[in-house]
């Protein structure tokens, strides 16, 4: 919505930007990443357009990139959402490594956690609650042996209790007081010993 560097570094440290990221990653990687990242539709018309544009000169300007998504997106009339959205989560997802970061987040946290203590996470969007829901149903099931075999042979033992079954969503009020929490999901699990 801004003009500024098309950088999305939340360490200033990293080497990677994400106009360094258009550069260098080939198309199928590019496509890749606002599929899967971005869970975007259109992404290999995106993918497209960003390489015409890069034929006339580098893409290194968020207003510039927005633009260009806006036009290969074609998102309906009504949407919720601005076209270019998802394609920029997607990038600042790649560049920061951020569900690599929040899967070790996660393992970490429950190194550190003592019987009883809450692990609580909140999530923003789809990719990130499903790696908190499957983390949490793994570390709670414990055992990951085969169904059919007759007796535990892996020795996995439940490391959390689910507290929350579903997640917990932001009111309506709450929502209308601070619009960014609409899409917020909010899990926990205690921790236990066996």
């Amino acid at each position: 919505m801004r003009q500024g560097p098309l950088d999305m570094r939340m360490n200033v440290d990293d080497k990677t930007t994400a106009a360094g990221l258009l550069e260098t990653l080939s198309d199928t990687e590019l496509e890749f990443v606002f599929k899967t990242f971005g869970e975007e539709r259109f992404s290999r018309r995106i993918v497209r357009a960003i390489r015409k544009a890069q034929a006339k000169g580098p893409v290194t300007e968020t207003l510039q990139l927005s633009q260009i998504l806006v036009n290969a997106a074609s998102a309906p009339r009504h949407a919720k959402i601005h076209p270019a959205t998802r394609s920029f989560q997607a990038l600042r997802i790649a560049v920061n490594d951020e569900l690599e970061s929040l899967k070790t987040g996660l393992r970490d946290s429950l190194d550190v956690l003592e019987e009883g203590g809450l692990l609580v996470a909140i999530s923003f969007h789809s990719l990130e609650d499903r790696i908190v829901k499957q983390f949490f149903r793994t570390e709670e099931k414990g055992c990951v042996c085969p169904p059919k075999l007759p007796v535990c042979v892996c020795g996995r033992k439940r490391t959390v209790r689910i507290l929350t079954p579903k997640p917990a969503t932001p009111s309506r009020k709450e929502v209308q007081d601070n619009p960014r929490a609409s899409s917020a999901k909010l899990r926990a699990c205690e921790r236990v010993y066996v």
